[in-house]
């Protein structure tokens, strides 16, 4: 007899990946598609489907107790719904009651990706033995959960440490989420990347305009794109020292694309957050980078399953 397993989803705008996951956070099996992004609703569920009947042709799969879903958001737990921003087909699509089907009528947990990855930095990562700590993802948005006295808290609608949508700058750019100068509008890589080519940067020969080419300009010393990091830098630092001085907080951990930029990102990052997080209790704050990588979203996903079962 195995050993009790979860199966875990992560739910992005390219890839649905899944595993079996053990309780000590190991993945015993793998599976995983393209997201077929701009096709409908059934073509969506359909690669989730497959993902899990690899899954459930596994002989482990007799283990399985519940399966856990990290899904790019918004997601709405109570109702057991998604809306991704990057997956246009489903809007309040009925994921859970659907995952739950296909799964053989196990349970089924749902949390955003930025609490998936909080959950797998706060069991497995940087944020270990931290037991009030914010982990973000910088990417292609700005996304992020909390743990609170030793546990992930996901809030009721499962999106609780979304920082890429705190205000950082009040007379700031109109964000596509309706309000203004976010976090994500100034932090996110597609953001990096376009300040950089607003005010001069130009992409080198192989014509690379994404964050990654801005890093390595800074790396080299270009004014520009140190620039367009420090101010990146700014808004998440006055972001997590925001969330920090609300929540108490000792530790921030940063995943996510942007953060394979490296000293670029976290120097400016803490020299800005010891501008902004200046209270005495504020002054143990720390930021790590995240360590988890890309297996963050199915070892997060599987936390969620786990709890599900307590």
């Amino acid at each position: 007899m195995h050993t009790d397993l979860v199966a875990a989803l992560d739910i992005g705008g390219t890839k649905i990946a899944g595993a079996l996951v053990g309780g000590d956070g190991s993945l015993r099996v793998r599976a995983q598609r393209p997201t077929p992004a701009r096709e409908g609703a059934e073509a969506v569920m359909g690669a989730v489907d497959e993902v899990l009947g690899e899954l459930m042709a596994s002989p482990l799969w007799s283990a399985a107790r519940s399966v856990g879903i990290g899904s790019a958001g918004p997601v709405d737990a109570a109702a057991g719904t998604v809306s991704p921003v990057n997956v246009p087909g489903w809007r309040a699509f009925p994921l859970v009651e659907r995952v739950h089907k296909t799964a053989d009528g196990l349970p089924v947990a749902l949390v955003g990706d930025g609490v998936a990855m909080t959950a797998a930095e706060h069991w497995l990562g940087a944020a270990r033995g931290h037991d009030n700590a914010l982990c973000l993802v910088v990417s292609t948005g700005v996304g992020g959960g909390l743990v609170l006295d030793g546990t992930p808290r996901p809030g009721p609608s499962g999106n609780a440490g979304h920082i890429g949508h705190i205000s950082v700058d009040l007379d700031g750019e109109l964000c596509p989420c309706g309000a203004r100068g976010c976090v994500e509008g100034i932090a996110s890589g597609p953001n990096i990347a376009r300040r950089a080519l607003e005010n001069g940067w130009r992409p080198g020969p192989d014509g690379d305009v994404t964050a990654a080419a801005v890093a390595v300009a800074a790396r080299a010393g270009d004014p520009v794109a140190i620039a367009s990091y420090e101010r990146a830098a700014r808004a998440l630092a006055a972001g997590i020292a925001a969330t920090a001085t609300l929540a108490d907080l000792d530790i921030a951990v940063v995943g996510g694309g942007v953060a394979g930029a490296g000293d670029v990102l976290f120097d400016p990052l803490r020299r800005s957050l010891r501008e902004y997080a200046t209270l005495s209790y504020l002054r143990r704050l720390t930021v790590a980078p995240a360590v988890m990588g890309t297996d963050a979203g199915l070892v997060g996903a599987a936390a969620a399953a786990i709890a599900l079962r307590r």
